[in-house]
Parts: structure tokens; sequence; C-alpha cells
């Protein structure tokens, strides 16, 4: 949950430093634990000196689509945010496996539905990877 820095040696044998940052923890699956979500990814990516305007709004719709269609009864989700290189990855990790996140033009009418058409317009890019059964994560990357 903290700053860690690597030196990687290059090509040349000069030595190239570079930061790997990370923050991880796991919420209820649950509105308040989408709210705490956001909250907290804001003021983590705060204390990094990164922009967070998009990146929250991203954790904010990840972690919503989280609880309203990854919950299972007793069984938590988990944030991760890092930073590699010139890279912000986000991360929501849910344990329902079975349902995959696909964008889709919901009716004008219809109050949700358009989380993930702000994912897609809000990130450079984001994608859904199968974990070990019954997790799947949802990820999104910034490029900084």
């Amino acid at each position: 949950m903290g700053d860690v820095k690597q030196n990687s040696p290059t090509e040349s044998g000069a030595e190239l430093a570079f930061q790997v940052r990370n923050f991880s923890l796991r919420l209820s699956p649950t509105a308040r634990g989408a709210r705490l979500a956001r909250l907290l990814a804001a003021e983590q990516l705060r204390s990094w000196g990164l922009p967070s305007d998009r990146a929250t709004q991203v954790v904010a719709e990840l972690s919503a689509n989280a609880v309203t269609h990854g919950r299972v009864p007793g069984r938590d989700f988990r944030l991760l945010l890092y930073v590699v290189g010139g890279t912000l990855r986000i991360e929501v990790t849910d344990t329902r496996d079975d349902l995959h996140p696909a964008p889709r033009l919901p009716s004008p009418d219809t109050e949700s539905g358009r989380g993930l058409l702000l994912v897609d317009a809000l990130a450079d890019r984001w994608g859904v990877t199968p974990g070990p059964p019954p997790r799947k994560t949802v990820w999104a990357e910034f490029d900084l």
C-alpha cells in the first residue's frame, strides 16, 4: 500500500530509476463500499500528485457495477490502483465471473446503463480479465 522505488538496468548498463505505486483494498459490495472506493481513490491519486477527475469517475463506475452486477452476499470486491511508468491502471475485482460487462446503448428514458460508455469515453483502454473462479477483473488504464 505504499510507494516502492526500484532500479532497472538498461541495455547500456546504466541504471534507470522508476517508481511503482500501488494501492489496494477490499470493500463491502454495497453502495457505501462503492462510494468509499471513489473517495479513497481520489485521495490516493491526489497524494501521488496525479490528475484524478477522470480516474475517480472510472473508479465510481466500475465500483458501482461491482456492487450492482457483481455482488454475491458475503463476498467483498477489491479496488487496486497502480502506476508503472507512464500508466495508471485501475482494477475492480468482483466475485461474479459469470457476468461479463459489455457497453450497450440504453434507451433514452432509462436512468442507468451508461456506466461502461463513460468508462470507454474516459479511459484510454479498458477490458475484462477472467480470474480464478469465481472472480473477474474489470480494468481501465490512463496514459499519464
